[in-house]
């Protein structure tokens, strides 16, 4: 039985990747230490999606590990020998990331080196898929020409239309530091791939959600702005008169694109990943998607400065992983995301479940 090895595995992704890669018949092995609880507090906690993939997954087995611990990382892929790498275990956060930038270091940079020279020691033919960001640009996509619409902004030109491209430039620009700290994973599991013919890629991701997501207000957009809704508690929109733009794709999209590349991997590659031009809101689109649903009035503050380093219109260019990778496309459109996450927090905080 083929053995997949998912870091971060009780957060979004790698939940949604051991899920669905244990239905394709794979054994799972997940490391996490819910780092999420540290980082966030108790919202952040996500030892209930732990329990819920040992409860629900009869190949799985939970790993308690830092990937910070070099020497932990490397005894366990080499005792493992598992044929593909999902590693998605991060610090997300570019706000907190100011506050403590060795964990944030760290966990991103040198977590990322450890996974990946222990890969090439004991199983250098394995699949090593990288979850990246966006934040890699910086902030060099806002030096595209918007134009300000009623509830958007947006291109100005229609050759930037489909969004940001992989041939946007990562240096130069203001990342905050969890942007630099994922910089420097992004680049070392390129050269990887490039200096010594390993089988790994970037996905770069816009917002990725799904009903899975523990949101904070410093990590997870859709998420967070949904509970807060659902909870009817104060939402704070930071600068740019609440128009800006981000593209949305589901969790279970990820997960297929990664099944895709296992089946046919390249060696560092770099993809941005996220839900494309059909996906995208701005926040006050947002609020109104999720009044439609919830019938509650979203109750929210503008404050006038923006997040250092944030990005006022983002929308993944999809072109190439649709060139690499024809057989992929987004199966959860925006509606659909706002109804199940809507749904999922009512139930977590309720109680109720809805029919």
């Amino acid at each position: 039985m083929k053995r997949m090895l998912v870091t971060g595995s009780s957060g979004l992704i790698g939940s949604e990747v051991c899920t669905y890669f244990a239905f394709q018949g794979w054994s799972i092995h997940g490391i996490d230490n819910n780092a999420r609880a540290t980082f966030f507090g108790p919202s952040g906690d996500t030892r209930w999606n732990q329990y819920r993939l040992q409860a629900e997954l009869p190949r799985f087995v939970h790993h308690e590990l830092d990937i910070r611990n070099r020497s932990e990382v490397l005894e366990l892929i080499a005792e493992l020998k598992p044929e593909a790498i999902v590693h998605t275990a991060a610090q997300p956060s570019h706000d907190l990331a100011a506050k403590i930038p060795f964990e944030d270091f760290d966990t991103n940079s040198v977590g990322t080196l450890n996974m990946l020279e222990a890969t090439r020691r004991f199983v250098p033919a394995a699949v090593f898929v990288h979850m990246s960001t966006n934040k890699v640009y910086g902030d060099a996509p806002n030096e595209l020409a918007l134009v300000e619409q009623d509830t958007r902004w947006d291109y100005a030109s229609t050759s930037d239309f489909e969004g940001i491209t992989e041939t946007m430039r990562i240096d130069q620009s203001k990342h905050s530091l969890f942007g630099a700290s994922k910089v420097a994973a992004d680049i070392m599991v390129q050269e990887y791939g490039r200096y010594f013919g390993m089988k790994t890629c970037c996905l770069r991701g816009g917002c990725l959600t799904g009903p899975n997501h523990a949101g904070v207000e410093l990590h997870g957009f859709l998420s967070y702005l949904i509970k807060c809704n659902v909870e009817g508690k104060k939402y704070t929109a930071y600068g740019y008169k609440g128009k800006q733009v981000r593209d949305n794709i589901h969790s279970i999209d990820v997960a297929r694109f990664i099944d895709l590349f296992v089946q046919a991997p390249r060696c560092g590659e770099v993809y941005n990943l996220g839900g494309g031009r059909g996906n995208s809101c701005s926040i006050l689109e947002a609020f109104k998607f999720i009044e439609t649903y919830s019938g509650k009035q979203m109750i929210y503050e503008y404050v006038d400065k923006n997040r250092e380093g944030d990005h006022i219109c983002y929308i993944s260019n999809l072109s190439k992983m649709k060139t690499h990778y024809p057989k992929w496309s987004i199966t959860k459109n925006l509606e659909h995301i706002f109804e199940e996450i809507y749904r999922a927090w009512l139930v977590r905080n309720r109680g109720a479940v809805v029919a």
